[in-house]
């Protein structure tokens, strides 16, 4: 042994026993941690024994690991301590003292020329949240002296008016004065009229839930996958397309065959889009046929589509190609079968009664009690982020949820992310809760600002609409995600963030298929259709079609929420300069910063399937442009992100009509399709 496992053993053990190997390894662990000798490592550990009670602490490897994990917390908090002091002094400079960011003033001019003035990013708040500069407001040198709103101009330019919510000196105009709010850019059905808002609410909720998913089965183990668990799913997947080519085709088993194999013959081959150079996006001279191992070995071989009068490939796209390898070298497609779609979702004419009269009955306004169709149901549809990325301003939240109270929505979906982990501000720490919080500045977490930004304002909202369903469905990017994340997600921890109790409030996974009354709607938080879009291959008379319809139409025929694999690359954030940025250039300076990306999780991608139909409504954000388009039945929603980069965003108003059946269908005694696309309108509106 070594002098410090010697030593370790002469301070813990002693002559008469010894220290478990186990246990030596974590002393060890800690020693290297935090660099301390281990006669300082035995002081610690008298002390934490006389604070945990001499008698009972002994040293085995859960109380050793407990103990490491008490000195990992206490050097937090002496680092927070550190900085609070730090902060402390800073403010105590004497810098002149100012309204705030954006407001003219005489000192405003000399704003960035004389010493120990601080700039306007310093000084910008929202709602509560406040950044902590890192200079020492000390005369900045040249290559800081940048032009912000207020500081003296470097040119004989007119200087710019901005807003108060910026970090750094954004020139971002402040949400209060943001121009066409309310404004519906985009409709679809414009023809159903948008009901008033009912005087009162209604009794009780009009709408009610029910999942589809197999919600426990997302709690899975993440950071534990196989390779061969991944291999097979991947595998078993090409045979399921297989099953359903060969019956919907009438193909014999003949009629497949190995597209790798050389042969003059043709054949079906069904398979996994690939590249063959597995980085960048796809063009007809890197496309790839991956088969199955029963099929075709599992290899690849390459595809000439050139006799292809339309194509639209992306990366895990399962087709069907007939064709032939007559070379031995490629496959030479000359036609592509159709996949079959999932039938559509319907229901008895008994079942749809039951909806329409939860519907009916449980308004409050006696007039529309004769008619369900005078009041139908109101949905309000947005996704994250739900900041600029200059601030942690959620004030188009706040409007948000203003606008659900205003128009007595009968349901509310959100989806993340919620607290952006890319946020700069929420990826640098530079973030403060408001002296009020119950939870003091050395012991808050990203949780208590999720529960101060996020959980405290829906309760608010549950509390005076509780006839209201909100709906919260998490992304991979959400701080408040349990340990490591993966796709697919589990849902958030209502306990954690302070929701249990909310009847109204239902956290669920990432993806989900939920029935909202008879109507089912399959909604996620990841951006498949960026992925597919900035991934695929088109040719032919493909390119015509608009690239969302494209893109949804991927998604409706592979049955999946999300069907590119491998995912898009993680691209990297914007790297943070902060010499530019007038901070110390010694912190996170020259960081790479790299985006969350799919994070897929291969073993458990089955759970991202679509089971049994289609769903009526697809909700899939997207940093795309909005829309609202019926796809193969499909009502698509894309309701843009609540907030930009530097801009309000936009979100989605559903309004539903209640589907009535005919005698003749009611005779019928069948199922009736819920016809979502026909008795749906889509509003697209600026926050």
């Amino acid at each position: 042994m070594d002098s410090t496992t010697d030593t370790l053993q002469d301070r813990f053990g002693g002559a008469s026993r010894q220290v478990a190997p186990d246990v030596l390894g974590e002393l060890q662990s800690i020693l290297r941690l935090h660099g301390i000798s281990p006669q300082e490592l035995f002081y610690k550990w008298e002390s934490y024994s006389i604070k945990m009670g001499a008698e009972e602490t002994k040293l085995d490897l859960a109380t050793t690991r407990d103990f490491k994990k008490d000195l990992h917390e206490a050097l937090e908090r002496e680092s927070r301590g550190k900085h609070q002091v730090r902060s402390t002094e800073k403010r105590a400079v004497g810098a002149t003292p100012r309204a705030g960011a954006g407001v003219g003033d005489v000192f405003g001019m000399m704003d960035g020329v004389v010493p120990n003035t601080p700039r306007p990013g310093a000084l910008g708040k929202a709602n509560g949240s406040t950044v902590k500069r890192k200079s020492n407001f000390e005369t900045p040198a040249p290559k800081a002296s940048k032009n912000y709103s207020t500081s003296t101009p470097n040119d004989p330019k007119t200087p710019v008016t901005t807003g108060t919510n910026g970090v750094n000196g954004s020139n971002d105009v402040s949400f209060a004065s943001r121009p066409n709010a309310g404004q519906i850019q985009e409709s679809l059905n414009g023809h159903i009229e948008i009901p008033s808002p009912s005087e009162t609410a209604p009794s009780e909720t009009r709408i009610k839930l029910k999942a589809n998913t197999e919600l426990s089965k997302y709690a899975y183990k993440t950071m534990a996958m196989k390779l061969s668990e991944a291999s097979e799913i991947l595998d078993d997947r090409i045979e399921e397309f297989l099953a359903e080519v060969q019956a919907r085709h009438k193909l014999e088993e003949s009629a497949f065959g190995n597209p790798s194999a050389q042969s003059t013959s043709e054949i079906v081959a069904v398979g996994r889009i690939a590249s063959d150079s597995g980085e960048g996006r796809l063009n007809p001279a890197s496309l790839v046929l991956e088969a199955s191992r029963k099929t075709g070995a599992g290899l690849r071989v390459p595809l000439r589509v050139e006799q292809l009068q339309s194509y639209d490939f992306f990366p895990g796209k399962i087709v069907a190609l007939r064709g032939m390898n007559a070379s031995g070298d490629f496959f030479t497609v000359t036609e592509e079968l159709s996949i079959p779609l999932l039938p559509p979702a319907a229901s008895t004419a008994a079942e749809l009664d039951v909806h329409n009269a939860r519907v009916q009955g449980s308004s409050s306004d006696p007039d529309s009690m004769a008619d369900s169709s005078s009041h139908p149901l109101n949905i309000i549809i947005a996704a994250g982020p739900y900041t600029q990325q200059t601030s942690l301003d959620f004030s188009a939240f706040h409007a948000l949820l203003s606008t659900v109270l205003e128009t007595r929505a009968d349901g509310l979906i959100l989806l993340g992310p919620f607290l952006d982990i890319e946020h700069p501000i929420i990826r640098t720490g530079a973030f403060e809760l408001p002296d009020n919080y119950p939870v003091a500045p050395d012991q808050a977490t990203l949780t208590d600002l999720f529960r101060y930004h996020i959980s405290q304002p829906l309760i608010e909202l549950a509390s005076q609409l509780p006839s209201c369903q909100i709906i919260i469905v998490p992304d991979v990017r959400d701080t408040a995600t349990k340990g490591a994340v993966s796709w697919p997600q589990d849902r958030f921890s209502r306990k954690e963030l302070g929701l249990a109790g909310q009847k109204t409030i239902q956290c669920v996974t990432n993806p989900v298929t939920l029935s909202l009354n008879e109507a089912v709607w399959g909604m996620g938080s990841l951006d498949v259709l960026e992925q597919i879009r900035s991934a695929g291959c088109v040719g032919g008379k493909a390119k015509i079609e608009n690239v969302f319809e494209r893109a949804c139409r991927g998604v409706i025929s592979q049955k999946h929420f999300m069907p590119v694999f491998p995912p898009a690359d993680r691209t990297a954030l914007e790297e943070k300069k902060a010499k530019e940025e007038g901070e110390d250039a010694d912190e996170n300076a020259h960081m790479d910063w790299k985006s969350m990306g799919a994070s897929l999780d291969v073993s458990y991608l089955k759970l991202g399937e679509w089971l049994n139909v289609r769903p009526d409504v697809l909700v899939t954000p997207s940093i795309l442009t909005p829309f609202a388009k019926v796809i193969e039945s499909v009502l698509c929603i894309n309701p843009g992100t609540l907030s930009k980069k530097k801009a309000p965003g936009t979100y989605a108003r559903v309004t539903v009509l209640p589907m009535d059946a005919s005698e003749e269908e009611r005779n019928a005694g069948g199922l009736l399709p819920h016809r979502m696309f026909d008795r749906a309108r889509v509003d697209i509106i600026k926050i």
